[in-house]
């Protein structure tokens, strides 16, 4: 008979409450507690720039499982996703999937997510674009290119091109996103807008746009010309970069 298989056993603890590691004796294990203890100095010391990946994601476990060793499930969430972006961005049945994830690591990596996202996305807010647009490139970047899956977000501006709405108006597949032109046009009256920005990504991580992508860009931008609106730009964000369609000659 096969030994039985251990697995990680989840404790349901917020992200940001002390954490113990305990054996059944209840004393600390000195390989756990001095593992945690240098890898939490490394970071207040360094920074996450000191670290690799799967460190800092330890760092995060450590909060959601507090009495095991959790670098074996780092490491299978980093060769599962492939970085720690996209372990952060990854849906939650796919986290699910993975063995040694529960509700609790799930909770703790979105509220890591949510946090990267509303920190970038206060960057821009209420600002104006031209101003801060490479802080618009970081916040499209952190909240869409490490998606599964492809969304298609507007970014709203007003009559001085200040950032008054961002919002996700689809979402699809690996490589299609449905979008209509009558309802983008019909959300920035709503929104009294001036202006838009077009952003989705690709997950496959190229940012060349598609011939769907270069049509659709065509239909809106006639669509917004005739109601006397503009579109600014459309942004295709790969992995680790974008592609303007207005710096690549399609507007």
């Amino acid at each position: 008979m096969s030994p039985p298989q251990r697995h990680f056993a989840e404790m349901p603890q917020s992200l940001f409450e002390a954490d113990e590691v305990l054996e059944h004796d209840g004393k600390p294990p000195s390989y756990l507690k001095d593992h945690r203890k240098r890898l939490r100095a490394r970071f207040m010391e360094g920074g996450a720039q000191a670290m690799p990946d799967y460190e800092l994601l330890e760092l995060v476990l450590f909060r959601s499982i507090p009495r095991q060793d959790v670098k074996p499930l780092a490491r299978r969430l980093m060769d599962t996703f492939g970085d720690f972006n996209r372990v952060l961005s990854a849906a939650p049945d796919r986290l699910a999937s993975v063995q040694g994830v529960g509700s609790a690591v799930i909770q703790d990596l979105k509220i890591v997510e949510a946090a990267a996202h509303r920190l970038a996305r206060a960057r821009v807010m209420q600002r104006q674009v031209i101003s801060s647009w490479d802080a618009v490139l970081d916040y499209c970047h952190t909240t869409m290119a490490h998606r599964e899956t492809e969304q298609f977000r507007i970014l709203f501006l007003d009559r001085k091109n200040v950032l008054i709405a961002d919002e996700e108006q689809a979402h699809g597949t690996v490589d299609h996103v449905p979008v209509y032109p009558r309802e983008v046009v019909k959300r920035a009256l709503q929104l009294n807008a001036s202006a838009i920005i077009l952003v989705h990504n690709h997950p496959s991580g190229d940012p060349t746009p598609s011939e769907a992508d270069i049509s659709m860009t065509s239909q809106i931008n006639s669509a917004v010309q005739a109601l006397g609106l503009t579109l600014h730009d459309h942004l295709i964000i790969g992995k680790s970069q974008e592609l303007s369609f207005r710096a690549a000659g399609y507007l």
